[in-house]
C-alpha cells in the first residue's frame, strides 16, 4: 500500500550533509500546488516551495549550508560568497527552481555544488543536465572542479552510441546538448528513462513552448526540475511561461496578466544582480559613443534608405517583414562600412581607442553580428594583432584562439561574433568591450559584456557601445529602450538586460510603414 503524504511549505532552506538515504523515483513530474504566500528572508526573491513530508523532515534535521561548506572534509577550490551559499540552499530545498542570477555571478558553480550535496546525501541518484552544445565541455570541467570525483557521462556520438549511453544506469550525472535531447526524446520515453533531477542550463533555449526542444524537455520523467538562465525573459513574458511549463506544469493559467505571472512564479525564482550582491566586482563603466557617418557614408546611407523605402511602398499590400528586414540589414551594414569607398567612421573611432588600449598593455573584445565585418576589422586593426572568434571555427580552433589571446601580450584585440562569443566564455583578462554594431536584443549584448565583467575580474571594465547618429541604429535603440519597463514588471532586475527585442510591428515602424494584414492562403 502506498502512503499518501500532505504537502508542506518549507520556509528556510537547509542542506543535507552525509546522509545516505535511498533515492525514490516516480515516472512523472512532481507538481505540488504553489504556496499561498512567500516568505522573504533576503532582498532577493523569497524562498517558498512545497515538499513531501519525507523531504521536509530530512531537511529540518540538517545544518545550514555554511556549516557544510566549512567542513574541512569538503574540498572546494574556492569558498563561495554568501549569496552563492544562499543560491545553493535555494536549489537544494526546491523541487522546482529557477536560478536567474545575472551572468557572471556563478550559476554553474552553485548548481554543481548543490548537485554534489544532493548526490552525496542520497536525495538524488540519477541527474540529467541539458545545456547548449558549446557548453558541454565547460560543464564537464566545472563538475571536475566543484564536485570532485562525481562521475559524469556525456551523451554524444552516433545514434547507436547515444542509445547505448542512455541505457547505462551506473552513471549519476549525464550531460547532453539540447539538439541531441530533441533527437533522442522518443527513445528516452520508449525506454522509460527516469531521472531524480533534470537541470536545464541556458534555459531560455526552451522559450518557444511549441519547439521540438521544449517538448523534449517537458517529456522527461523526473522528480525535480531546475532551470538556470541569466535572461529568464529574453524577449517576452511567454519565454518565462514556457520555462515554467517545464518547471511546474499547470502552475500558470492561460493568458495571465503580468501581475498574475509574477505572483505565480516569484516563489520559484531566485535572481540576483551584480550591484546587489557582489561588492567585490570592480565597477562597470558604459560609454554610449555617438558617431557621425563620414560624408561618403552619409551619402550612400541616405540614397539607400530613400530608394529602399520607395521600393517598399511600391510593394503595397504585398510587402512582407522580410522585405523590410533586408533594408534594415543593408542600412546597418552601411553604418559599419561604406560599400563604395570602404570608409568607416566607427573604425576611425575604434582605431583611436585601440591605440590607447595597446599603449597601456590592455586587451579588448570587439563584437559584431557579421563575420565579414570581423574580417575587415582584422585588416584595419592589424597593428594590434587581432584574433577572430566566430562560428566558422571548430571547438579546438576556438580554444587555441582564446589561449593565444590570453597568453600573448602582443594580442590586444579579440574579434567576436555575437552568436559564438556571447555564451560560455570566461575572458576576465580583458578590460574593454566594444559593441561595434548593436544586436537586436540587448539581452544578447549583456551576455557579451559579461564575458569580461564577471567573477575573477580585478580591474574596472569599460564597455563602449557605438551608435551612428541619424541612422537606423539610433531608431532601433530608441525602440528597445522604450520597452525596458515592460520586462521589469514581471521579473525585477531585468531592466538592465532590456530583454525585449523588436517585434514585426516595431520593424515596420522604423520606416513609418504600417503592417499589412496577412492574406489567407488560397
Amino acid at each position: 500500500m502506498r502512503t499518501r503524504v500532505r504537502w508542506f511549505r518549507f520556509p528556510e532552506p537547509v542542506i543535507p550533509e552525509g546522509h545516505k538515504g535511498n533515492a525514490t523515483s516516480t515516472p512523472h513530474v512532481l507538481t505540488p500546488k504553489p504556496p499561498g504566500s512567500a516568505r522573504t528572508g533576503t532582498k532577493t526573491e523569497p524562498l517558498g516551495d512545497a515538499l513531501p513530508l519525507r523531504d521536509r523532515v530530512f531537511y529540518t534535521l540538517q545544518p545550514p549550508v555554511q556549516t557544510w561548506l566549512a567542513d574541512r572534509a569538503i574540498h572546494l577550490p574556492a569558498k563561495p560568497f554568501a549569496y552563492q551559499a544562499h543560491g545553493i540552499s535555494f536549489l537544494v530545498s526546491h523541487t522546482s527552481a529557477l536560478l536567474g542570477d545575472e551572468m557572471g555571478l556563478g550559476k554553474t558553480m552553485q548548481a554543481a555544488i548543490a548537485l554534489r550535496m544532493m548526490l552525496g546525501s542520497g536525495q538524488v541518484a540519477r541527474v540529467l543536465l541539458v545545456c547548449p552544445k558549446s557548453l558541454v565541455t565547460n560543464w564537464v570541467r566545472e563538475f571536475r572542479t566543484w564536485t570532485g570525483d562525481v562521475p559524469t557521462l556525456v551523451v554524444e556520438g552516433s545514434t547507436r552510441r547515444r542509445h547505448a549511453l542512455w541505457e547505462l544506469t551506473h552513471m549519476p550525472v549525464k550531460i547532453v546538448n539540447y539538439e541531441l535531447l530533441a533527437r533522442d526524446a522518443d527513445f528516452i520515453i520508449e525506454k522509460r528513462q527516469e531521472f531524480d533531477l533534470v537541470v536545464l542550463d541556458e534555459a531560455q533555449r526552451i522559450k518557444n513552448e511549441h519547439s521540438q526542444t521544449a517538448r523534449a524537455a517537458r517529456s522527461l520523467a523526473r522528480r525535480r526540475s531546475w532551470a538556470l538562465t541569466g535572461t529568464p525573459l529574453e524577449n517576452s513574458p511567454e519565454d518565462l511561461i514556457s520555462i515554467f511549463k517545464f518547471l511546474e506544469p499547470g502552475l500558470i493559467r492561460s493568458n495571465p496578466s503580468l501581475s498574475e505571472l509574477r505572483e505565480a512564479t516569484q516563489p520559484y525564482i531566485l535572481r540576483r544582480l551584480k550591484d546587489q550582491v557582489l561588492d567585490q566586482l570592480p565597477p562597470k563603466v558604459v560609454r554610449d559613443t555617438q558617431i557621425d557617418l563620414t560624408a561618403a557614408q552619409r551619402e550612400t546611407y541616405e540614397a539607400a534608405e530613400r530608394d529602399g523605402v520607395l521600393r517598399l511602398n511600391e510593394l503595397g499590400d504585398a510587402i512582407s517583414i522580410q522585405n523590410v528586414f533586408e533594408l534594415v540589414l543593408r542600412l546597418k551594414q552601411i553604418c559599419n562600412f561604406d560599400p563604395a569607398t570602404g570608409e568607416s567612421a566607427k573604425v576611425d573611432q575604434l582605431g583611436t581607442d585601440m591605440e590607447e588600449i595597446a599603449a597601456s598593455g590592455r586587451k579588448a573584445l570587439i563584437f559584431s553580428q557579421w563575420v565579414n565585418t570581423l574580417r575587415r576589422l582584422s585588416v584595419e586593426l592589424k597593428d594590434y594583432h587581432p584574433l577572430e572568434f566566430h562560428g566558422g571555427l571548430s571547438a579546438n580552433e576556438r580554444n587555441r584562439v582564446v589561449e593565444e589571446f590570453r597568453s600573448n601580450p602582443d594580442r590586444h584585440a579579440l574579434l567576436l561574433s555575437y552568436g559564438a562569443g556571447s555564451v560560455g566564455l570566461n575572458l576576465q583578462f580583458a578590460q574593454y568591450v566594444f559593441l561595434f554594431d548593436r544586436w537586436w536584443n540587448p539581452a544578447v549584448e549583456d551576455q557579451a559584456i559579461n564575458r569580461v565583467h564577471r567573477i575573477g575580474q580585478t580591474e574596472p571594465v569599460v564597455i563602449t557601445r557605438f551608435q551612428t547618429t541619424g541612422t537606423i541604429e539610433e531608431r532601433i535603440i530608441e525602440v528597445l529602450d522604450h520597452k525596458r519597463a515592460i520586462m521589469n514588471e514581471v521579473v525585477p532586475g531585468t531592466a538592465p538586460v532590456r530583454g525585449h527585442g523588436l517585434s514585426e510591428e516595431d520593424i515596420f515602424r522604423l520606416f513609418d510603414i504600417r503592417v499589412r494584414p496577412r492574406r489567407a492562403a488560397a
